[in-house]
C-alpha cells in the first residue's frame, strides 16, 4: 500500500502545520506513507498533569491525529476520525512521545488503524504506554 499521488511526508506536514492545536502543542510527523504514519511530541511541563505525568488528554490527540494521518496515507487526504479508544496501560513519563499508527484494514468506506503510544526517555529507550485503535472516514470535500 503506498501513499496516494501528491501525498507523501512534505505534504503531510504541511496539513499538520496548518493545524493550530497541533502547532501549540509541538506535534511533528516523523514519518509517512505505506499505511502508517509516527508523530511526536516533545513531554514538557505544561503538558503535565497534576501528578507530573503526560496529561492522558495529549495521549488521547496524538493517537486520534496519528490515526488520521495513517489512514490518510492509504485512503487520501480527504479523512476524518470516526471514533476511537485508548487504553491507558501505564503513567507516561520521558523527554519524547511518539504514537507510531498502521491501517490494519482499509476499504472505499472506512479503515481501521492501530496505534502504539510510547514514550523516549534521555538515552532513547521506547516505553509502551498506552495503545489506541479507530475507525477513520474518508469524506467528501466542497
Amino acid at each position: 500500500m503506498t501513499a496516494p499521488p501528491g501525498l507523501d511526508l512534505a505534504a503531510a506536514r504541511q496539513v499538520l502545520h496548518d493545524q493550530p492545536f497541533s502547532r501549540l502543542l509541538g506535534a511533528r510527523l516523523t514519518a509517512f506513507g505505506d499505511g502508517a504514519a509516527t508523530l511526536e511530541i516533545d513531554i514538557r511541563e505544561e503538558l503535565h498533569q497534576q501528578n507530573g505525568f503526560l496529561h492522558g488528554g495529549v495521549l488521547s490527540y496524538a493517537a486520534d491525529n496519528a490515526l488520521t494521518f495513517a489512514a490518510g496515507a492509504a485512503l487520501g487526504p480527504h479523512v476524518l476520525t470516526g471514533g476511537f479508544s485508548v487504553q491507558y496501560l501505564r503513567p507516561a513519563a520521558g523527554r519524547t512521545l511518539r504514537a507510531r499508527a498502521e491501517v490494519v484494514h482499509a476499504g472505499r468506506r472506512r479503515a481501521v488503524v492501530r496505534c502504539d503510544l510510547l514514550t523516549l526517555a534521555e538515552d532513547g529507550t521506547e516505553t509502551l504506554c498506552a495503545v489506541a485503535q479507530g475507525t477513520v472516514l474518508p469524506v467528501r470535500t466542497p
